[in-house]
């Protein structure tokens, strides 16, 4: 099992970034456009909710379309919700997504558990790209999250 946790101040409301991050509509303005993030569920409600299952497709490799359906396992309205992966690339994703208020704004905090599949190999893919992928998705979250609510001075 690997963690990949990362760190945000934003100089904004706690509802300002819960209804920004907690409505599944923003995913992709959040993910790099390369990723090929499309949405496939149908009659997806704004906010998210307990239960909630979010079905999309990426492309983590040119020409390799994955579908990966997630469901949001746990929730506190502008505190925190887990996603977890019910069908996709990972023998497991757990997804935390924490806010805390600071002086100034919020502090928000990713915190991914994950295993990859395949046992041994998957542990050597993660070794030579997927951690660096992974941590590329979430350098590209944190300029747009910048980009959108400005910077934390």
């Amino acid at each position: 099992m690997y963690e990949l946790q990362r760190t945000q101040r934003i100089p904004a409301s706690a509802e300002q970034v819960w209804n920004f991050i907690a409505s599944a509509q923003n995913l992709k303005e959040i993910t790099p456009g390369h990723m090929g993030f499309e949405i496939t569920s149908s009659g997806l409600q704004d906010k998210m909710y307990p239960g909630m299952f979010i079905c999309y497709n990426v492309r983590p490799l040119p020409g390799v379309k994955i579908k990966w359906v997630t469901e949001i396992a746990q929730l506190k309205e502008q505190d925190y919700f887990v996603d977890e992966q019910r069908k996709g690339p990972y023998r497991v994703w757990h997804h935390q997504h924490l806010l805390r208020a600071i002086d100034g704004g919020i502090e928000m905090t990713d915190i991914v558990h994950y295993q990859p599949p395949l046992g041994i190999l998957g542990s050597i893919v993660n070794s030579l790209f997927l951690r660096k992928t992974l941590k590329g998705i979430f350098d590209y979250r944190f300029a747009r999250i910048e980009q959108r609510f400005g910077k934390f001075s």
